[in-house]
Protein backbone atom coordinates (compact mmCIF):
# COMPACT_ATOMS: atom_id res chain seq x y z
CA UNK A 1 0.00 0.00 0.00
CA UNK A 2 1.13 3.28 -0.83
CA UNK A 3 1.36 6.54 1.16
CA UNK A 4 -0.95 8.09 -0.63
CA UNK A 5 -3.27 4.98 -0.36
CA UNK A 6 -2.70 4.67 3.31
CA UNK A 7 -3.16 8.43 3.52
CA UNK A 8 -5.81 9.66 0.91
CA UNK A 9 -5.68 13.72 2.51
CA UNK A 10 -1.95 13.49 1.25
CA UNK A 11 1.20 15.54 3.08
CA UNK A 12 -0.12 18.31 5.14
CA UNK A 13 1.40 21.59 5.93
CA UNK A 14 3.07 22.02 9.79
CA UNK A 15 3.32 25.27 10.92
CA UNK A 16 6.63 24.85 12.87
CA UNK A 17 7.75 22.81 9.94
CA UNK A 18 7.21 25.46 7.79
CA UNK A 19 8.39 28.43 9.39
CA UNK A 20 11.81 26.63 10.11
CA UNK A 21 12.06 25.65 6.52
CA UNK A 22 11.54 28.85 5.55
CA UNK A 23 14.24 30.32 7.61
CA UNK A 24 16.60 27.81 5.75
CA UNK A 25 15.56 29.05 2.48
CA UNK A 26 15.31 32.82 2.96
CA UNK A 27 19.27 32.27 4.60
CA UNK A 28 19.96 30.22 1.10
CA UNK A 29 18.50 33.12 -1.28
CA UNK A 30 19.71 35.72 0.94
CA UNK A 31 23.03 34.95 2.24
CA UNK A 32 23.77 37.34 5.25
CA UNK A 33 20.09 38.32 6.18
CA UNK A 34 19.50 39.57 9.40
CA UNK A 35 17.26 38.42 12.40
CA UNK A 36 14.68 41.39 11.93
CA UNK A 37 14.59 40.65 8.18
CA UNK A 38 13.78 37.04 8.71
CA UNK A 39 11.42 38.21 11.59
CA UNK A 40 9.41 40.12 8.92
CA UNK A 41 9.98 37.00 6.30
CA UNK A 42 7.65 35.23 8.81
CA UNK A 43 5.81 37.28 10.50
CA UNK A 44 5.81 35.53 13.01
CA UNK A 45 6.34 36.66 16.67
CA UNK A 46 9.54 37.62 17.15
CA UNK A 47 10.23 35.27 20.09
CA UNK A 48 9.45 32.32 18.42
CA UNK A 49 11.58 33.21 15.46
CA UNK A 50 14.38 33.33 17.73
CA UNK A 51 14.10 29.84 19.28
CA UNK A 52 13.98 28.60 15.56
CA UNK A 53 17.47 30.15 15.01
CA UNK A 54 18.98 29.56 18.06
CA UNK A 55 17.89 25.39 17.40
CA UNK A 56 18.70 25.77 13.80
CA UNK A 57 22.58 27.01 14.89
CA UNK A 58 23.21 24.30 17.78
CA UNK A 59 22.59 21.64 15.44
CA UNK A 60 24.89 23.49 12.81
CA UNK A 61 22.02 24.11 10.16
CA UNK A 62 22.82 27.95 10.70
CA UNK A 63 26.00 30.08 11.37
CA UNK A 64 25.90 33.60 12.58
CA UNK A 65 28.58 36.25 12.09
CA UNK A 66 28.45 39.50 12.68
CA UNK A 67 24.57 39.35 13.32
CA UNK A 68 23.98 37.86 10.02
CA UNK A 69 23.24 34.34 9.17
CA UNK A 70 24.35 31.75 6.54
CA UNK A 71 24.25 28.19 5.89
CA UNK A 72 25.96 26.47 8.30
CA UNK A 73 28.27 23.19 8.34
CA UNK A 74 25.17 20.61 8.60
CA UNK A 75 24.12 21.42 5.17
CA UNK A 76 27.44 20.71 3.65
CA UNK A 77 27.42 17.24 5.51
CA UNK A 78 23.91 15.98 3.96
CA UNK A 79 25.70 17.51 0.68
CA UNK A 80 28.78 14.93 1.16
CA UNK A 81 26.92 11.88 2.26
CA UNK A 82 24.75 12.59 -0.94
CA UNK A 83 27.93 11.77 -2.47
CA UNK A 84 28.82 15.91 -3.48
CA UNK A 85 30.98 17.95 -2.91
CA UNK A 86 31.34 21.65 -1.89
CA UNK A 87 33.39 24.69 -2.73
CA UNK A 88 35.11 27.52 -0.46
CA UNK A 89 37.95 28.33 0.92
CA UNK A 90 39.30 24.25 0.10
CA UNK A 91 38.77 23.04 -2.82
CA UNK A 92 38.22 19.63 -4.29
CA UNK A 93 41.57 20.17 -5.89
CA UNK A 94 43.46 20.78 -3.01
CA UNK A 95 41.80 17.45 -1.42
CA UNK A 96 42.94 15.58 -3.80
CA UNK A 97 46.37 16.68 -3.75
CA UNK A 98 46.72 15.93 0.16
CA UNK A 99 45.38 12.68 -0.80
CA UNK A 100 47.89 11.80 -3.76
CA UNK A 101 51.02 12.94 -1.45
CA UNK A 102 50.29 10.88 1.19
CA UNK A 103 48.07 7.51 -0.51
CA UNK A 104 45.64 8.19 2.44
CA UNK A 105 41.53 9.08 2.57
CA UNK A 106 41.00 13.03 3.16
CA UNK A 107 38.24 14.39 5.07
CA UNK A 108 37.46 18.23 5.97
CA UNK A 109 35.42 18.70 8.61
CA UNK A 110 33.95 21.70 10.61
CA UNK A 111 32.50 22.02 13.83
CA UNK A 112 28.92 22.26 14.58
CA UNK A 113 27.66 22.82 18.02
CA UNK A 114 29.40 19.77 20.21
CA UNK A 115 29.74 18.08 17.09
CA UNK A 116 32.27 17.62 13.94
CA UNK A 117 31.07 17.47 10.14
CA UNK A 118 32.48 16.22 7.59
CA UNK A 119 31.80 18.54 4.51
CA UNK A 120 34.83 17.06 2.07
CA UNK A 121 36.65 13.96 0.93
CA UNK A 122 39.09 12.51 -1.33
CA UNK A 123 40.24 9.05 -1.96
CA UNK A 124 37.55 7.08 0.43
CA UNK A 125 38.03 3.50 0.38
CA UNK A 126 34.46 1.22 0.93
CA UNK A 127 34.73 1.17 4.53
CA UNK A 128 35.89 5.23 5.30
CA UNK A 129 33.53 6.21 2.90
CA UNK A 130 30.61 3.83 4.21
CA UNK A 131 31.41 5.24 7.75
CA UNK A 132 31.16 9.00 6.77
CA UNK A 133 28.07 8.63 5.02
CA UNK A 134 26.19 6.91 6.93
CA UNK A 135 27.55 9.32 10.55
CA UNK A 136 27.78 12.80 9.78
CA UNK A 137 27.51 14.26 13.06
CA UNK A 138 30.39 12.55 15.23
CA UNK A 139 31.53 13.89 19.05
CA UNK A 140 34.82 15.85 19.07
CA UNK A 141 36.62 13.71 21.41
CA UNK A 142 36.13 10.59 19.85
CA UNK A 143 37.90 11.58 16.66
CA UNK A 144 41.29 13.27 15.09
CA UNK A 145 39.53 16.43 13.43
CA UNK A 146 37.63 17.28 16.28
CA UNK A 147 40.30 16.93 18.70
CA UNK A 148 42.68 18.98 16.64
CA UNK A 149 40.00 21.60 16.73
CA UNK A 150 39.64 21.36 20.22
CA UNK A 151 43.25 21.98 20.93
CA UNK A 152 43.17 25.40 18.83
CA UNK A 153 39.79 26.79 20.85
CA UNK A 154 40.26 29.37 23.87
CA UNK A 155 41.04 27.98 27.15
CA UNK A 156 37.98 29.02 28.15
CA UNK A 157 35.47 27.60 25.57
CA UNK A 158 37.64 24.46 25.34
CA UNK A 159 36.70 23.93 29.59
CA UNK A 160 33.31 24.37 29.19
CA UNK A 161 32.96 21.51 26.09
CA UNK A 162 34.89 19.04 28.50
CA UNK A 163 32.92 19.76 31.36
CA UNK A 164 29.58 19.52 29.24
CA UNK A 165 31.08 16.21 28.22
CA UNK A 166 32.53 15.29 31.87
CA UNK A 167 30.26 11.93 31.46
CA UNK A 168 32.39 10.41 28.84
CA UNK A 169 35.40 10.86 31.50
CA UNK A 170 37.57 8.62 29.76
CA UNK A 171 37.31 10.11 26.05
CA UNK A 172 37.93 13.80 28.54
CA UNK A 173 41.00 12.21 30.29
CA UNK A 174 42.57 10.55 27.28
CA UNK A 175 42.39 13.90 25.19
CA UNK A 176 44.00 15.40 28.47
CA UNK A 177 46.92 13.82 28.42
CA UNK A 178 47.38 14.26 24.48
CA UNK A 179 46.56 17.75 24.33
CA UNK A 180 50.27 18.99 25.05
CA UNK A 181 51.66 17.18 22.08
CA UNK A 182 48.92 18.36 19.79
CA UNK A 183 49.81 22.16 20.86
CA UNK A 184 53.48 21.47 20.22
CA UNK A 185 53.21 19.51 17.21
CA UNK A 186 49.95 21.33 15.71
CA UNK A 187 48.85 17.39 14.99
CA UNK A 188 46.45 15.11 16.60
CA UNK A 189 45.91 11.38 16.17
CA UNK A 190 43.33 8.95 16.73
CA UNK A 191 42.74 5.44 16.45
CA UNK A 192 39.37 3.99 14.24
CA UNK A 193 37.67 0.54 13.75
CA UNK A 194 39.33 -0.45 17.02
CA UNK A 195 42.59 0.13 16.06
CA UNK A 196 42.65 -0.79 12.07
CA UNK A 197 42.78 2.55 10.89
CA UNK A 198 44.79 5.66 12.39
CA UNK A 199 43.50 9.22 11.47
CA UNK A 200 45.56 12.39 11.61
CA UNK A 201 44.86 15.76 11.52
CA UNK A 202 45.64 19.57 11.98
CA UNK A 203 43.25 22.89 12.07
CA UNK A 204 43.45 24.89 8.65
CA UNK A 205 42.78 28.62 9.57
CA UNK A 206 41.52 31.60 7.77
CA UNK A 207 43.73 34.68 6.50
CA UNK A 208 43.03 36.16 10.15
CA UNK A 209 44.43 33.10 12.04
CA UNK A 210 41.60 31.64 13.48
CA UNK A 211 40.86 27.95 13.03
CA UNK A 212 37.96 27.18 10.73
CA UNK A 213 37.60 23.44 9.76
CA UNK A 214 40.24 20.16 10.07
CA UNK A 215 42.00 18.46 7.73
CA UNK A 216 41.36 14.73 8.38
CA UNK A 217 44.08 11.98 6.45
CA UNK A 218 43.19 8.04 7.21
CA UNK A 219 45.10 5.06 6.61
CA UNK A 220 45.24 1.35 7.39
CA UNK A 221 47.70 1.45 10.86
CA UNK A 222 50.32 -1.47 9.54
CA UNK A 223 50.33 1.27 6.10
CA UNK A 224 51.19 4.70 7.91
CA UNK A 225 52.44 4.23 11.30
CA UNK A 226 55.65 3.33 9.89
CA UNK A 227 55.58 6.39 8.10
CA UNK A 228 53.99 8.32 10.91
CA UNK A 229 56.59 11.42 10.66
CA UNK A 230 56.07 12.04 6.86
CA UNK A 231 52.57 11.63 6.63
CA UNK A 232 52.61 14.68 9.55
CA UNK A 233 55.08 16.75 7.66
CA UNK A 234 52.76 16.27 4.30
CA UNK A 235 49.71 17.12 6.34
CA UNK A 236 50.96 20.34 7.69
CA UNK A 237 52.76 21.13 4.64
CA UNK A 238 49.23 21.02 2.52
CA UNK A 239 46.92 22.63 5.36
CA UNK A 240 50.26 25.73 5.57
CA UNK A 241 49.33 26.44 2.10
CA UNK A 242 45.70 26.48 2.16
CA UNK A 243 45.31 29.58 4.65
CA UNK A 244 45.44 32.40 2.01
CA UNK A 245 43.05 30.99 -0.26
CA UNK A 246 39.57 33.15 -0.02
CA UNK A 247 35.97 31.97 0.72
CA UNK A 248 33.12 32.42 -0.75
CA UNK A 249 30.60 34.40 1.54
CA UNK A 250 27.99 32.77 2.16
CA UNK A 251 30.13 29.48 3.77
CA UNK A 252 31.50 28.92 6.64
CA UNK A 253 34.84 28.72 6.03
Amino acid sequence: MTEDAADPAGPKNHRTIDRVTQILEEVVYHPGIGFAELARALDAPKSSVHGFIRGLQAKGWLYEDDKRFYLGPAIYGLTMASGHIRAGQVSQADLDALHRDTGMTVFLGVEAGDHLIYIGESGTDALTGFAARTNIRRKLLSTAGGKALLAAKPDAERDGYLRRNHSDSEAVSEFLSEFAEIKKTGVSRNFRHHGAQLAFSTVVRNPAGESVAAAVVVGQTAEVQPREAKVRKLLVKHVASWTQQKTAPREPI
